[in-house]
């Protein structure tokens, strides 16, 4: 019998979520230096925003494609998501560039799943939906254009891809709800 391979704690895609949550301090002062809408100091913001939600994409490709999945990854991974995109969010609602009632939308629904999750954790495991990845990159791309210096088209194609990704938000809340009953609906079957 072959012993399972201990993946070590310190990998690359561990560093790689680690240093997302450390860009997320440096994305706020930039986001806020010099008033928050300096030209050169909201392209550096949107610079680390970019960076950072990238590391996003890797790190998880890196971890399944080189057998690097930590229980260390599977929790930090989704935290420096959210910490990243909620301080943008709670960033954007400040300066007044976004309402505030999106941001809130976005949060409950992103607070709501993950206690949907603990709630029904001992039953099994909710993966992340097409929808919910679909969501996360339109929240992205909406969050990045609206981090940009304001040019009339950027406006624009910023507000429909952000309704996009609002719909979405809510549609997929709605989809993990009813998939944590099922769940929860089928253990208690399978108990029964």
């Amino acid at each position: 019998m072959t012993e399972a391979r201990k993946v070590p704690l310190l990998n690359v895609a561990n560093v790689l979520t680690m240093a997302r949550m450390a860009l997320v301090p440096v994305f706020l002062l930039s986001l806020f230096a010099a008033g928050g809408f300096d030209t050169t100091w909201r392209l550096v913001a949107f610079g680390i925003f970019a960076v950072a939600s990238f590391t996003d994409h890797i790190d998880g490709t890196l971890a399944r494609k080189h057998g690097l999945i930590t229980d260390f990854g599977k929790i930090a991974d989704p935290i420096a998501d959210k910490a990243l995109t909620g301080s943008a969010l709670v960033g954007l609602s400040i300066l007044d560039v976004l309402p505030w009632w999106i941001t809130i939308v976005i949060a409950v629904r992103e607070v709501g799943v993950t206690l949907l999750r603990f709630w029904v954790i001992r039953y099994g495991v909710i993966p992340a939906s097409r929808g919910g990845k679909a969501k996360t990159l339109l929240q992205v791309i909406a969050i990045g254009l609206f981090l940009l210096p304001h040019y009339d088209v950027v406006a624009v194609i910023a507000w429909v891809i952000m309704a996009a990704a609002l719909v979405l938000t809510v549609v997929t809340g709605m989809d993990y709800v009813l998939r944590a009953f099922r769940l929860k609906a089928r253990a208690g079957r399978a108990v029964a």
